[in-house]
């Protein structure tokens, strides 16, 4: 606990990192970041390895050394305002508050639940370890500490690969777990030694969503979108379709 204190402290040190502490760790948080750490699940928080506007990711690690991911949901300055859009609807979350600090703690459980679905429907996913209140901890993506790049940065080599594992991994949740990602481009892809691993599955839904068709719609458009800039002319449908061929291997 020592050492979390003294890492939390260290980040009001350095002009480049204060702002992210302002942002991120209000007093709740700090509370909730020091609860997680008594449980023994990391030990240090160490850096800041992802920033959105919604979201910080850190880097942790446990007393063995092994490394972990720490995602924080802002609650004072989160600029997600779509957020009712995506868990209102969801037969999991019935009874929602309109305060926001509940709403982000509901979001964190979703996401939490929607990786726990997703890892069992086979997909390439951070597995989830914990969670409370807006903090979500998460298996680290990376090799030797070094967090794993999203492939808007760093492509995957081979398109076509790709493309074959985005249809799995789509048929895989839609089909087994009936579930869908609600935003997934290559903003929400990493590549992990040219191995795709789908992240920030907050927003995902289940199909029985009302707006679950067109959140799907939005998926293949992207994905269509992205292959398609980068020489792999495919439209949506034929994506549709592609992941329709896969229903008899994965339906229950």
């Amino acid at each position: 606990m020592k050492a979390l204190d003294k890492n939390l402290n260290s980040f009001t040190k350095e002009k480049t990192v204060k702002k992210i502490f302002a942002k991120v760790f209000d007093n709740q948080t700090v509370n909730t970041v020091h609860s997680l750490a008594g449980k023994k699940i990391f030990n240090e928080v160490e850096f800041v390895i992802s920033t959105g506007k919604e979201a910080h990711v850190f880097r942790a690690k446990d007393k063995a050394g092994n490394y972990k991911a720490v995602k924080i949901y802002k609650i004072e300055t989160s600029k997600f305002k779509h957020m009712n859009e995506y868990i209102e609807g969801d037969i999991r979350f019935k009874k929602i508050s309109k305060k926001k600090s509940s709403l982000i703690n509901e979001w964190t459980k979703k996401e939490f639940m929607n990786l726990k679905k997703m890892n069992n429907a086979g997909v390439n996913c951070p597995i989830p370890l914990a969670f409370k209140n807006n903090v979500l901890v998460m298996e680290f993506i990376g090799e030797n500490g070094e967090p794993a790049q999203r492939i808007k940065e760093k492509p995957i080599k081979n398109f076509e690969y790709l493309y074959e594992k985005i249809v799995e991994f789509v048929a895989k949740m839609f089909y087994k777990e009936e579930i869908i990602h609600a935003d997934l481009s290559e903003y929400n892809i990493l590549n992990l030694n040219n191995e795709p691993v789908i992240i920030d599955v907050g927003q995902a839904v289940l199909r029985s969503h009302p707006k679950a068709r067109e959140f799907f719609e939005k998926d293949l458009k992207n994905v269509s979108a992205y292959f398609s800039k980068n020489g792999l002319r495919i439209s949506a449908e034929q994506i549709k379709k592609d992941i329709k061929s896969k229903k008899a291997l994965y339906k229950p």
